[in-house]
Parts: C-alpha cells; sequence; structure tokens
C-alpha cells in the first residue's frame, strides 16, 4: 500500500519561512514525478509546483520566486521551501506522485495523494 506522508506545516507571520516533505512509502519501483497542490478555504485545489525524474520544476506563478520544490530519490520524499510567504499562501497543502508500485502481482501505476498539511500564514 503506498502512503505519502506529509509534515512542516504550522502558523508562521507573513515574510517567514516554512519547509514540507512528504515521504512516498510502499513498494514503489518508479517515481515520475511529485508535487505540492493547496486548497484554501472556498477555492478549488490549485498546482503549487511539480518536480519530475529528471529534476526539471514548474511552479504557479504565485509562487515563482519564493518557493522551490526538491527531491531526494533516494528517500522517496519531496520538499517545499516555501519564503517569503504571505497571507494568501495560506491554506491545506497536499503532495501528489505520480509512480509505479506492487499491487498484489502486478506493477501498476497511479496517481496517489497525501492527507494534506495545514499552512497558516498571519500575524
Amino acid at each position: 500500500q503506498v502512503q505519502l506522508v506529509e509534515s512542516g506545516g504550522g502558523l508562521v507571520q507573513p515574510g517567514g519561512s516554512l519547509r514540507l516533505s512528504c515521504a512516498a512509502s510502499g513498494r514503489i519501483v518508479s517515481i515520475y514525478d511529485m508535487g505540492w497542490y493547496r486548497q484554501a478555504p472556498g477555492k478549488q485545489r490549485e498546482l503549487v509546483a511539480h518536480i519530475i525524474s529528471d529534476g526539471s520544476a514548474n511552479y504557479a506563478d504565485s509562487v515563482k520566486g519564493r518557493f522551490t520544490i526538491s527531491k531526494d530519490n533516494a528517500k522517496n520524499t519531496v520538499y517545499l521551501e516555501m519564503n517569503s510567504l504571505k497571507p494568501d499562501d495560506t491554506a491545506v497543502y497536499y503532495c501528489n506522485a505520480d509512480l509505479r508500485a506492487l499491487r498484489g502481482s502486478l506493477y501498476i501505476r497511479d496517481d496517489y495523494w497525501g492527507l494534506g498539511t495545514q499552512v497558516t500564514v498571519s500575524s
């Protein structure tokens, strides 16, 4: 059973920083890309950043220059370094992974989500 477990959320003042982590576990054979999404109250879930297997990354315009996504292939972990945080960054942040894992006797490629971690930016 594949699991994505996020950590690192919390309360921070405007202008502050946080680092989110997401570790994927299970009988994983390949990770194609991992990313971070967020959902604020009353809004749709949106892509924040994602990184593919070759290390290429994409960011939402609203976080470019402030957030950095990175990964540790050996640990099946993706990170999101968030700097210069604004109140508009307040949301539940979800980890997502497109990966192939052993399910029963077959290797299945599928999309997985973590349960989310709350980030609140407020003074």
